[in-house]
């Protein structure tokens, strides 16, 4: 049951997360579809370079929930650890999820770090 409750509180967090980024991208500055000349309208740039931009934005907003929930696991798993009581069993999980989360933040950076080369490199 616990694990549910943790998939669903999650879902809920990265699907918010995402979805506050959605307003960025509404603007109806632009009339009849004619960018006038020098308009720094995000409608107005290059296709490309919108789903580039769109891109770079979900990786980076997904990257700081995971970032978060990461900090917030190593939190929790220090505090199961401390409460453990020298249990074999509850420190080994503790030490698990401490390894797990930090890895996590990593493959984070990682990411985070490919997804900007990427970019950079293809604009």
């Amino acid at each position: 049951m616990k694990k549910i409750k943790y998939l669903i509180l999650t879902l809920g967090l990265v699907a918010s997360f995402g979805l506050a980024n959605i307003p960025l991208f509404a603007n109806a500055t632009v009339l009849d579809g004619v960018c006038p000349a020098g308009s720094t309208d995000p409608i107005c740039k290059d296709k490309d370079a919108n789903v580039m931009d769109s891109v770079k934005t979900i990786v980076n907003t997904l990257l700081y929930v995971l970032g978060a929930v990461a900090v917030l696991v190593i939190i929790v798993a220090g505090i199961m650890y401390v409460v453990s009581g020298g249990e074999a069993a509850s420190v080994k999980k503790a030490k698990d999820m401490i390894l797990y989360a930090v890895v996590g933040i990593v493959v984070a950076l990682l990411a985070y770090a490919i997804v900007n080369y990427v970019i950079f490199t293809i604009k």
